[in-house]
């Protein structure tokens, strides 16, 4: 019988950083999580990196942690990048069916996605990931994979993810100065829609909402595929500013009331309920008021909330997803935010709890860890070796290879 395989998902967040570590049978198959690991996110900010030093040693400790905890050392790891430096566009590529008898082969799906990404895209930005929306073979439409099938003209509708250059090199210089390679590189909103998404949630329309803390990512998923990604610069983050600008405490201690005591539900709290701040801190020695601290919390969420219904009206998807939204990320857990999201979006809103997967349970059973779960399916679904996507060759064609695994797995 042979070894399982191990993966690893390494979630380089600007608050945490959460390594998971499993093994798989096959291909395919649910990922066993033998270790987790969590530090804290020191050298970045919205995704980028402002200290090179402390991001390594961040990084290097979450490592550590899963490894300690796993009993296995890792060398390799799915990488997942965010935050606003991340922009997306649709695409569009057509060749002519050179096989004989006219049958569509595999080099043709890979001959068509590189006809998509034939664009012409600032010098300061790569391509990190080309998803196949829909494929057209002559006048037949909205077909999800055509293989196997006869025609004379191949089109795909594709949807392109580029990152800055720079932002994308400094965190795989940290990467690899920890110690580790990297097998793949997947944008955290297509991660994290992998772990808390089902086929039938992507079927019918479904968007995800990973509210991390420097910046919102989301993802709206259509017809079985990716229909638009995109991030917003606020997050739990700003929360905090907030309530240390609005309460005039440190930020240490704003965080901390706002894990504690946060809500964001204002009616349910009285006006004669206060937080004590001498009991939490050694600086700030106020009595503060706990209501007008959910105010303060119930602007931020609203303000997160309605910027995400705006970006949905942009696409025409406002109040249009039959499956509703899915809230993801440390920062719903937040008292309220469910219910928030609902009034604001006006559609079904529920929490993202990461699935398919088994082993400790128990400590990732959290919506915090959904971008890290979905690295290590991604890694499970798609062979690593030889899907990574090596940044200093520029090789296009690996993720064109794992995007090709990706449309399989859609189907039926």
């Amino acid at each position: 019988m042979p070894k399982p395989r191990i993966i690893a998902g390494l979630d380089v967040g600007s608050s945490k950083i959460r390594t998971i570590i499993a093994t798989v049978e096959d291909k395919g198959a649910i990922p066993n999580v033998i270790g987790v690991g969590i530090a804290r996110s020191y050298g970045l900010r919205r995704g980028s990196v402002i200290d090179v030093e402390e991001t390594i040693n961040s990084i290097a400790s979450s490592l550590e942690d899963a490894e300690r905890m796993a009993g296995e050392p890792i060398n390799h790891v799915f990488l997942g990048i965010g935050g606003t430096h991340l922009e997306s566009f649709d695409s569009k590529g057509v060749i002519a069916v050179s096989h004989a008898g006219n049958e569509i082969t595999e080099d043709d799906i890979d001959r068509v996605l590189e006809a998509a990404q034939a664009v012409s895209i600032p010098s300061n930005r790569r391509i990190l990931r080309i998803i196949p929306k829909s494929f057209t073979v002559d006048e037949q439409t909205g077909i999800k994979y055509p293989v196997g099938m006869t025609g004379i003209r191949l089109e795909v509708e594709a949807h392109i993810v580029t990152g800055l250059v720079p932002n994308v090199k400094n965190i795989e210089k940290c990467v690899h100065q920890a110690g580790i390679d990297i097998d793949d590189i997947i944008p955290t909103c297509l991660a994290t829609a992998e772990a808390v998404l089902s086929k039938r949630q992507k079927e019918l329309g479904a968007a995800v909402i990973d509210v991390g803390s420097g910046s919102t990512s989301i993802a709206v998923f259509e017809e079985g595929t990716t229909l638009w990604t995109g991030s917003l610069g606020v997050g739990g983050e700003n929360v905090t500013n907030d309530i240390a600008i609005g309460l005039r405490t440190s930020i240490d201690t704003a965080e901390k009331i706002k894990i504690e005591y946060g809500t964001c539900v204002p009616q349910d709290v009285s006006d004669r309920e206060t937080i004590d701040l001498s009991l939490i801190s050694k600086i700030d020695t106020l009595t503060v008021s706990k209501k007008h601290m959910s105010e303060i919390i119930q602007a931020r969420y609203h303000e997160i909330f309605y910027l995400v219904k705006q970006a949905l009206r942009e696409i025409g998807r406002d109040g249009m997803l039959p499956a509703g939204v899915v809230l993801t990320g440390a920062a719903v857990k937040m008292p309220g935010a469910v219910d928030l999201a609902r009034e604001v979006l006006g559609l079904p809103v529920q929490l993202g709890f990461p699935q398919n997967y088994e082993g400790v349970v128990d400590k990732i059973d959290d919506p915090a860890y959904s971008t890290a779960i979905g690295l290590a399916l991604w890694g499970s679904r798609f062979e690593g070796r030889g899907y990574g996507f090596d940044f200093r060759r520029l090789n296009l064609g690996k993720p064109i290879a794992s995007m090709k695994e990706w449309v399989k797995s859609l189907l039926p």
